[in-house]
């Protein structure tokens, strides 16, 4: 059996860093991925959203270098996860467990309040 899955797409906010009752590092992100073609109705691409997960040290690497809007790359698998809600229903999420994550693009500037703001040219000529 094979359960791969890569996705490049961008951070909706910026990464959620928390830590199990154990003291184990857990980020979950959100990332926007476009599809590959484009609706003939609006001319525009459809867009998926992605939970994301990564653990240990992954988790604080993607914490420690990864904002909103910055371009990413996810490799890992799918999983389902079941829990219970606060009105007591059972939901079932699709999550990416990730294995790896990866700068999409060159080093992004940032604007004073921390965002993505696009390439810095100056530091990466072309």
């Amino acid at each position: 059996m094979l359960n791969h899955v890569v996705q490049m797409g961008r951070l909706c906010a910026d990464p959620d860093l928390r830590y199990t009752q154990s003291g184990t590092p857990v980020t979950t992100f959100r990332i926007a991925v476009d599809r590959d073609f484009v609706s003939k109705d609006t001319g525009e691409r459809a867009v998926d959203f992605f939970t994301c997960v990564a653990w240990h040290g992954s988790a604080e690497f993607v914490s420690k270098f990864f904002r909103k809007g910055m371009m990413v790359i996810v490799s890992g698998r799918l999983q389902n996860r079941e829990f219970t809600d606060r009105e007591g229903i059972n939901r079932t999420v699709t999550e990416i467990v990730a294995n790896n994550v990866y700068f999409g693009e060159k080093k992004a500037k940032e604007s004073g309040a921390g965002q993505f703001t696009g390439l810095d040219d100056e530091e990466f000529p072309v």
